[in-house]
């Protein structure tokens, strides 16, 4: 099911400072114990952040997925339940003031990142705590407000297509930086997409995903949104080096956001993604993989064929996903001028050709094989080129995404 951004119910006039976003809330002081959040939580189910105040201004912001996510860890209630609440909240929230204009809020919260996004803001007035504004609602209002200004929709489309760009930037920055024979394909089906990766550069390693997420088009986009803003704090927390507890984590971080865990009531959501997360290690040549739905295409200096490392057949979020299950690492050493491939299934499944069939990996593995020797960046171009060629005349399927690389 694609999400509905209409499900926001957000007035009808024009919005034009942070004050017409805010959300009156209820705070906490910087010294109350961690089973009092817990409490309020459990209480509060429509409590997603919780301002922390000390001496009458607001000093951090509490996520309940994350506190959720701590405090159900082992002996977690034993060691912190007594502690201080500032002990799991954010100490660098975004904090504007009421009277800020929409865009420069817009332009803020993209430079502060994915947690604004995705928990939202404080906003205040003279400094004091006047409420809280959320991602997904100041999204839906820019949408809003290029579509008013210019009367066609397309251009709040493009300035979504602007935010989406803007945080998938880092990533793209991070892996030229990091590895010298790498290219990273994306080209959404509409303005905005539903595919997102990330890509981040360690001093002993670095970590690669990609993913493909409910929807298209501004569904998808707000898809990704939760998927990539989890998945960074589930960066944050676990550290890069185990794929499959990564998974694991934003398996529970998408399906509390969208209320798909059992004992949060009906949900109208069946969403969630196909993700690949892999992190490699310089000393040992060792790879990581870890799969949901999606496989890990590997082809060695010496071999004649493409080897597939096969990701689980389980996806992350969606109803039917067990909030505890396990994904697998599969651990693989990559000899030196080994060729990988990771795609999302935008290319396999696109119709074409005389027959009007998938794409399949078949060709796509002729592809390597063919082009073997070259880097990667001209290996991508060959895919790219048969991809369009094999699509003909027929309409784009899907979103596009891949990722050549030799480590």
């Amino acid at each position: 099911m694609e999400f509905n951004a209409s499900r926001l119910h957000l007035p009808r006039f024009r919005l034009s400072v942070a004050a017409d976003l805010c959300v009156e809330t209820i705070s906490v002081l910087s010294d109350t114990t961690n089973f009092a959040v817990l409490e309020l939580f459990t209480e509060r189910r429509d409590l997603m952040s919780l301002p922390v105040i000390e001496s009458g201004r607001p000093i951090g912001l509490i996520s309940r997925n994350i506190f959720m996510s701590q405090m159900s860890k082992p002996f977690y209630h034993e060691l912190y339940g007594k502690k201080s609440c500032i002990a799991f909240m954010d100490k660098e929230p975004l904090i504007v003031d009421a009277n800020m204009s929409i865009e420069a809020l817009t332009f803020r919260a993209v430079e502060s990142g994915e947690k604004a996004l995705a928990d939202g803001f404080i906003v205040t007035r003279d400094g004091a705590l006047a409420g809280v504004g959320f991602g997904l609602q100041l999204m839906n209002v820019v949408a809003n407000m290029q579509a008013e200004k210019n009367r066609q929709i397309m251009h709040s489309i493009d300035y979504a297509s602007v935010i989406q760009r803007s945080l998938l930037r880092p990533s793209n920055l991070a892996l030229s930086d990091a590895l010298d024979d790498a290219h990273l394909e994306w080209q959404p089906r509409d303005v905005v997409g539903g595919d997102f990766y990330h890509f981040a550069r360690y001093e002993d390693g670095w970590f690669a995903a990609i993913a493909d997420c409910t929807g298209h088009g501004v569904p998808g986009a707000f898809m990704t949104l939760i998927s990539s803003s989890t998945l960074s704090q589930a960066l944050q927390q676990l550290g890069p080096r185990d794929p499959a507890k990564l998974i694991a984590e934003v398996n529970r971080g998408v399906k509390g956001m969208l209320g798909q865990v059992e004992g949060h009531g009906h949900t109208e959501s069946n969403d969630g993604m196909d993700a690949a997360f892999m992190w490699f290690d310089h000393a040992t040549r060792q790879l990581r993989f870890a799969g949901a739905k999606l496989s890990l295409f590997q082809l060695d200096p010496d071999q004649q064929s493409v080897q597939t490392v096969d990701g689980d057949r389980m996806g992350v979020g969606y109803t039917d996903s067990p909030l505890d299950y396990s994904w697998t690492n599969k651990i693989i050493t990559i000899p030196e001028g080994s060729l990988l491939f990771l795609t999302t299934d935008g290319l396999i499944d696109q119709i074409g050709g005389a027959k009007d069939i998938a794409y399949g990996k078949r060709r796509m593995r002729d592809v390597l094989l063919a082009k073997r020797t070259e880097c990667a960046r001209h290996v991508a171009q060959a895919m790219l080129d048969d991809y369009q060629a094999w699509q003909g005349e027929q309409p784009r399927r899907d979103d596009l995404t891949f990722f050549c690389l030799r480590p």
